[in-house]
């Protein structure tokens, strides 16, 4: 159908110059690897969480939190001071500025709300990742449309039509129908991921206020995050004593445990970029297939990793139904019902 279509133009649209037809062929391509770039750093982020926290055993998940706000400092401040990114929506590259204060203050204390935010999403994410298997934890992340759609609602008064609030409705029948056989059943795992489904609702619900008000891009925006949040997270980690506990831990200055987390950092820092990206050259369907396909490989390479979920009828199930809601949710919003 589609090359029939192309058959029937008119043939000044045919005769293309060279340099249209590189660039519609790169676009193309750049979409491809752009979707599948954030289908793997999304699979990938949750695996190398859940090697760290369950494989390895660390104990602290705050220092890994801290660890990739580090990494995320030092590649801003070099890619910054190089002139690379840009942390504004109008900002010049050529203008000469100091280093040392790529953001203001006052918009650093205008971010401060969303930087905290920001801060016990991440740290509430890498509990949950700890103590719940990865299929659950997958599962019950699917129920963040219901929290984003209870935020919008308190927030902008915004209502949804009947087949949305549906399709949420059997996103979270198929969390409990799937939770049910969970053998590794945690209350408070399971109140951790809800935690983090709401944090996540609110801090999507304020970033582009936020961005568009402060006139920060997705770079500034990280750059205000970990500058605010890195000091809080490093002063509770001392004042808990996990730091000199850390210097004890058996395998960290194993080669696999490093390797663990410095990937790990490198993620987090690329999932922030990659999904915006993925957002900005893809289409809203293509956006939605991949968050789909992403929720459908991590469940089951974190079955086949790390198991925690028996194979039975309740968990194919549930499983089933909470991908068949998400379809039914990405579907109706594509189509504007």
């Amino acid at each position: 159908m589609e090359s029939a279509k192309n058959m029937e133009l008119p043939v000044s649209h045919l005769k293309q110059s060279g340099e249209e037809k590189n660039k519609v062929s790169t676009m193309t391509r750049k979409g491809i690897y752009t979707a599948l770039s954030y289908m793997a750093a999304a699979v990938f982020l949750v695996m190398f969480n859940k090697a760290a926290l369950s494989s390895y055993n660390f104990p602290f998940s705050n220092l890994i939190t801290l660890c990739q706000m580090v990494c995320a400092f030092a590649i801003l401040y070099v890619t910054k001071t190089l002139r690379i990114v840009s942390f504004t929506t109008n900002e010049s590259q050529n203008h000469s500025y100091n280093p040392a204060r790529f953001v203001s203050l006052s918009t650093l204390g205008h971010t401060l709300p969303l930087a905290l935010i920001y801060m016990l999403y991440m740290v509430v994410t890498m509990e949950a990742v700890r103590r719940v298997n990865v299929p659950m934890y997958t599962t019950l992340r699917r129920t963040t449309v219901a929290f984003t759609m209870i935020v919008e609602y308190y927030v902008s008064r915004q209502r949804h039509s009947t087949f949305v609030v549906a399709s949420v409705v059997i996103i979270i029948v198929g969390a409990f129908v799937a939770g049910a056989r969970d053998v590794a059943f945690d209350s408070y795992g399971y109140s951790v991921i809800f935690a983090e489904n709401m944090c996540k609702a609110i801090y999507l619900a304020s970033v582009g206020r936020v961005g568009k008000s402060s006139g920060l891009n997705i770079f500034g925006l990280i750059w205000c995050n970990v500058v605010i949040c890195g000091p809080i997270v490093l002063l509770w980690s001392i004042l808990r004593g996990d730091l000199q506990t850390t210097l004890n831990f058996p395998y960290l200055f194993n080669p696999g445990f490093q390797v663990v987390i410095l990937l790990s950092c490198l993620l987090t820092f690329f999932m922030n970029y990659i999904v915006v990206l993925n957002t900005i050259v893809n289409s809203a369907l293509t956006q939605a297939i991949c968050g789909n396909l992403k929720d459908v490989f991590t469940s089951g390479i974190g079955w086949l990793l790390f198991k925690g979920l028996p194979y039975d009828l309740f968990n194919i199930l549930g499983q089933s139904l909470g991908f068949l809601g998400s379809c039914l949710y990405a579907y109706c919003k594509i189509q504007g019902i």
